[in-house]
């Protein structure tokens, strides 16, 4: 038991860090595209926009942002934890990544409650560790031990659970109407879960889970958005 304990918990730190390492080092942005092409259709090169400050005609779904200092490909949102954005490139890497932090915290949190409220409740089970817990810095003017310490890194365990799934509830009603964090309150890009799903973590979206190693090719190339807008309406 202490074995099939010990492989899960490495098997989920492995994926919080490759999911976060991928997610910082897939370039999602333009400059990842070698050619450009606008499309000849007058109408449908009306969607394109020039951005002034990359100095390029970008494609739909592409927003400039000012930290990364270019345009990236379906932008979702900038995330101050891996400091680039995340696009159409690296949003598997992220969301996998938002998964795995809430299945490590829930891990830790189930493990050090049994540690504090059940094999050491004797020590734990008090007053003192009331207020350590709603005050945890304030708790070390009074007593600094290992104790207090065990206490401030178990209550940041449950407050990164639940800021993991509150960014996973806003993010993946998103992925599965086909939108970005700007196009939340549409469906332009609407083909239905299953596509949606392949467009964000490739064609063996089923697998990727396993490792952030696993290769699968997305089906969308992140430039060419006008072709799907018909096809979105026919599906809706």
């Amino acid at each position: 038991m202490f074995m099939l304990t010990w492989i899960g918990g490495l098997f989920v730190v492995f994926q919080i860090a490759g999911n976060f390492l991928a997610c910082m080092l897939v370039d999602t942005s333009i400059r990842a595209t070698t050619i450009l092409t606008p499309p000849q259709e007058p109408q449908l090169r009306k969607l394109w926009r020039f951005c002034s400050l990359c100095e390029v005609l970008a494609p739909i779904r592409s927003w400039h942002c000012d930290s990364c200092r270019t345009c990236v490909l379906k932008r979702d949102h900038h995330c101050i934890f891996t400091g680039n954005c995340v696009g159409h490139r690296n949003q598997r890497y992220f969301i996998l990544f938002i998964v795995y932090v809430i299945i490590g915290c829930s891990y830790c949190c189930l493990y050090n409650s049994v540690y504090f409220w059940y094999l050491h409740k004797d020590i734990y089970l008090n007053s003192r560790t009331l207020l350590s817990l709603i005050c945890p810095f304030v708790g070390f003017f009074f007593d600094i031990s290992w104790n207090n310490l065990y206490l401030l890194t178990y209550e940041l365990g449950f407050i990164s659970l639940l800021y993991a799934l509150i960014l996973f509830l806003f993010h993946w009603p998103n992925i599965l109407r086909g939108a970005t964090t700007h196009e939340s309150q549409t469906a332009k890009y609407d083909l239905g879960r299953d596509l949606n799903l392949e467009m964000v973590f490739g064609k063996r979206w089923h697998l990727v889970w396993l490792s952030p190693l696993l290769e699968s090719p997305l089906p969308h190339d992140g430039v060419h958005w006008e072709s799907l807008l018909k096809q979105s309406n026919k599906n809706r």
